[in-house]
């Protein structure tokens, strides 16, 4: 009874807060605008067999035949990569850092890395548009240096999307690699560099592929939510970063086009689901392998 109960309690989270949820959108998704609340038909109070007829692939039909959609697919995933591995250049010297600082030291360093989550998400997104304005404090602090003579345009451009992005989803990035940076028996990197390795041929032989995992893990958890963001590109982006978040969105409050935004997100979701799947897949497959 145990075993079932601790078998049950996931399942059971999966199909309360993502199956039916899922379920619930890929219907809207088959539907068609309408003038009414909910703002589409049919639905189930105008009969089954009228509900079942009247569902069709209209929407996803239209995803294909307009352009700013799978641009806007096309340019978040170019984001979302691009982000990623900025966030990874930067998160993982500083989990490095934190996995060799002495004992002592590590937990104030992952509070002061946790640190930014005390305050509101939104604050700290409105935060750079104060610091990356024309007359913010980046290019203030700048000029009063002499390094530039005029403001230099950050906001409202792709480059300020990505230093939000990074800045926001860091720690996402830094506390799975420190996890793993931090279980490296250092006994490894010793026998490496007893056997003739550098410090530098050590940590590429070494210290890379054992904490590819957490680097792995940090990957996703900043691809995923980066590919679907529209808060940082709304407020930091201008009208040209194009990213499927804020087109999905303007569907869903501006246009109130309930199927259409519907079946942008069954689409979004399904990029997202394809790639996490086949990793498992890989994974399992090696470890299979190995054993």
């Amino acid at each position: 009874m145990r075993r079932f109960f601790l078998i049950a309690v996931p399942y059971a989270w999966l199909l309360a807060l993502f199956l039916v949820p899922f379920v619930i959108v890929f219907k809207i998704s088959l539907s068609d605008i309408a003038l009414s609340i909910p703002p589409y038909t049919p639905t189930l109070t105008d009969g089954l067999k009228e509900f079942l007829a009247g569902l069709d692939f209209e929407n996803f039909v239209f995803l294909t035949q307009d352009d700013l959609y799978w641009k806007a697919y096309l340019s978040s995933v170019r984001i979302a990569l691009v982000a990623t591995l900025l966030t990874l250049l930067v998160g993982y010297p500083i989990a490095y850092g934190m996995a060799r600082a002495p004992q002592e030291w590590r937990p104030t360093l992952m509070m002061l890395v946790i640190l930014p989550f005390w305050t509101s998400f939104l604050i700290r997104v409105y935060a750079w548009m104060g610091i990356l304005s024309n007359e913010g404090l980046l290019n203030q602090f700048l000029m009063m240096l002499g390094i530039i003579s005029d403001p230099l345009i950050i906001l409202n451009t792709n480059t300020a999307v990505y230093i939000g992005i990074v800045y926001t989803y860091l720690p996402f990035m830094i506390l799975p690699i420190y996890a793993a940076l931090e279980r490296l028996d250092g006994s490894l990197i010793e026998a490496a560099e007893d056997l003739g390795c550098s410090r530098a041929q050590a940590f590429w032989l070494v210290t890379i592929p054992l904490s590819r995992p957490g680097i792995i893990a940090g990957c996703f958890l900043v691809f995923i939510p980066v590919i679907g963001e529209f808060v940082i590109p709304s407020l930091l982006g201008g009208s040209e970063t194009l990213m499927i978040g804020k087109v999905l969105w303007e569907e869903f409050f501006s246009n109130r086009d309930w199927p259409v935004a519907s079946a942008v997100a069954v689409v979004l979701l399904l990029i997202l689901i394809i790639p996490i799947v086949l990793f498992q897949r890989n994974q399992q497959k090696q470890a299979e392998s190995d054993q």
